[in-house]
């Protein structure tokens, strides 16, 4: 192992590659405003070589940097202020994501590894068909209004949670149609009000890995989560800064073609690879 190896039993996770890995995925998310694990979850189990139920835990780690960050790097273009005056929202859709991302991470600890890589698959293809739509989501009138509003929005908020946790992301790419379609949000205002929700989401399911034995794969791989969230955050600025030099016309559906590609190869795996 050379001195640019990252201790995680792999040649393939040496600094440079990590990093790189980490700040390409950052700078996708970056260009389409979400975090980018729906892409690093693919890159884990693909080039980096982890067991399913690891990446996952791996992606939820960097995903908690990425999302932590992202909200006061997003305090410019949208004021924290005008955040917390949607708390209304925000709590509602917290009431069904809380319990949905602790249910669905007792599930992910519970499934056999081949079952796992089979729903991972499909949830991707689900986020690949929500980008190649995306790009016609646009502010407009709230689809529900009063109680039934609410209700819908704790129900929504309960299936991004167990989806959040399957996967280890953040869930933005839901959160923010639902916000969108169902509230009549800003796309700008939905943004940052999905990294409100997702940050403590993401930490109940985080928790609830917590207590499962697979959690030590984050004691094995410290230095591989700490490169990696540095370039996944790196990228992410890189990508905002470039936000507008691809139409979303185009980069969406390419972008949801990688992730058909990565969910088909995923289904196919028979095994995991040892970590």
């Amino acid at each position: 192992m050379s001195k640019d190896d990252l201790p995680a039993g792999d040649a393939r996770r040496t600094v440079p590659r990590v990093f790189g890995g980490g700040a390409l995925i950052g700078t996708l998310g970056g260009l389409i405003g979400l975090g980018g694990a729906e892409f690093r979850l693919p890159l884990l189990m693909g080039a980096f070589g982890f067991a399913g139920l690891e990446a996952v835990i791996l992606n939820k780690a960097v995903s908690l940097v990425v999302v932590a960050t992202a909200l006061p790097f997003r305090a410019r273009t949208v004021p924290l202020a005008e955040v917390a005056a949607q708390w209304p929202i925000i709590l509602d859709l917290l009431a069904g994501s809380l319990a949905g991302a602790w249910i669905g991470a007792g599930w992910a600890v519970r499934l056999k590894s081949g079952t796992l890589h089979r729903v991972i698959a499909v949830l991707l293809v689900a986020i690949a068909v929500v980008l190649a739509l995306w790009h016609d989501t646009a502010a407009h009138e709230p689809l529900l209004h009063g109680w039934v509003q609410m209700l819908a929005g704790a129900v929504g908020g309960f299936a991004i949670g167990i989806f959040a946790s399957l996967l280890g992301v953040a869930g933005g790419e839901l959160l923010i149609p639902t916000l969108v379609v169902l509230f009549g949000l800003d796309i700008k205002l939905a943004g940052s009000l999905s990294l409100a929700i997702s940050l403590p989401t993401m930490i109940v399911g985080f928790a609830r890995y917590s207590q499962d034995r697979s959690f030590a794969v984050l004691g094995r791989n410290r230095r591989f989560v700490l490169v990696m969230s540095v370039g996944s955050v790196a990228g992410t600025l890189i990508g905002g800064q470039l936000l507008g030099l691809v139409p979303n016309a185009v980069l969406l559906p390419l972008l949801a073609a990688i992730l058909l590609v990565s969910a088909y190869k995923i289904w196919r795996h028979e095994e995991d690879a040892p970590a």
